[in-house]
């Protein structure tokens, strides 16, 4: 994983609040009913997750949180962190369809398909 997406926001006193974002890897598979979308945020729970859409545009945003120690730490690599990545959607995309899950830190995002697009038998009279 990358942590190399910066977002930068004004403050109140002018001053420039930048925070750093975890780009998470993904996968995207295409079926016959549409896509689907895979991102791996480890540590990420639902109520720690966020995707908007606004037009084509699909924001997927996590936020992992520390856990408790049982003990003494004797070594911690994980840290808290936010995970952040942009997608803009294919017009094909039923949007209103748009379903997602979290399943062991592995994001899935099914994207379907608008019946318009997708292949249909025709009917010979």
């Amino acid at each position: 994983m990358k942590t190399n997406l910066l977002e930068k926001t004004p403050t109140h006193s002018g001053e420039m609040n930048v925070r750093s974002f975890i780009t998470p890897e993904v996968n995207i598979y295409e079926n016959k009913d549409g896509y689907v979308l895979e991102a791996e945020m480890p540590g990420v729970t639902k109520s720690s997750l966020e995707l908007t859409l606004e037009g084509d545009t699909l924001t997927l945003v996590g936020r992992r949180h520390d856990r408790p120690v049982r003990g003494t730490s004797l070594q911690n690599e994980t840290r808290v962190a936010d995970f952040r990545r942009v997608f803009e959607l294919d017009p094909a995309i039923d949007v209103s369809r748009i379903n997602a899950r979290v399943e062991q830190g592995l994001l899935v995002v099914e994207l379907p398909k608008a019946e318009a697009v997708k292949p249909r038998k025709v009917q010979i009279d």
